[in-house]
């Protein structure tokens, strides 16, 4: 009978300790994520991370106001990547920012091609640079509302770029095409982050 007893007490153990296990394990899940989250740079999660700010456009130039109205717009709206891509089914960051550009009167020219839409950051980097409105990292350049940032960072996901739609100091708030497939609000401290390659000047 107590053999039956011990045999009986080892089985209700058993329970417990896979209980405890799978306990631990989702623990550990758990911390990882908040690990890598923590580590992620806001631009790369797959939602918005800052509101939309509340601008007050009387103090911005026309071109300003038009780039803030228009992002607002987009971002309530969501449209999808191949609206700004002419149809093409590609990373659309920069066909964003070519898209809003056009839009808000100051349309971007391909060094390339000579169209409005430039599709990659690079080429992108190129028409600033080509039109003497490139400012790099480091050098000193504050942005302001209606400017470009420029991104690389090959940990995460390679180049990427947005527009600034609010400054606050050092911090600057984006608003960006393909950030996980959608239009985000982010905010970027534009003295600290190593992936800022530079700016485009609005003008």
């Amino acid at each position: 009978m107590r053999t039956r007893r011990d045999g009986a007490a080892g089985r209700e153990r058993r329970p417990r300790g896979l209980f405890a296990g799978i306990a631990a394990a989702v623990a550990l899940v758990v911390l990882a994520a908040v690990l890598v989250l923590g580590a992620v740079p806001s631009r790369y999660l797959p939602w918005d991370t800052a509101d939309f700010p509340d601008v007050d456009t009387s103090s911005l130039t026309q071109p300003q106001a038009r780039i803030v109205g228009l992002l607002a717009d987009e971002h309530r709206t969501q449209r999808p990547g191949t609206f700004y891509s002419e149809g093409a089914e590609e990373p659309w960051c920069a066909n964003f920012v070519s898209w809003i550009m056009r839009e808000a009167g100051r349309p971007l020219v391909n060094p390339h091609s000579g169209h409005w839409r430039i599709p990659g950051v690079y080429t992108l980097q190129e028409y600033y640079d080509s039109a003497g409105r490139f400012e790099p990292a480091g050098g000193g350049y504050r942005p302001v509302v209606g400017d470009v940032v420029l991104y690389e960072n090959e940990l995460w996901v390679g180049q990427h770029t947005n527009i600034v739609v609010a400054v606050d100091g050092d911090t600057a708030t984006t608003v960006g095409g393909n950030e996980l497939g959608r239009i985000r609000v982010h905010t970027v401290d534009v003295t600290s982050d190593s992936a800022v390659v530079g700016f485009g000047r609005l003008e």
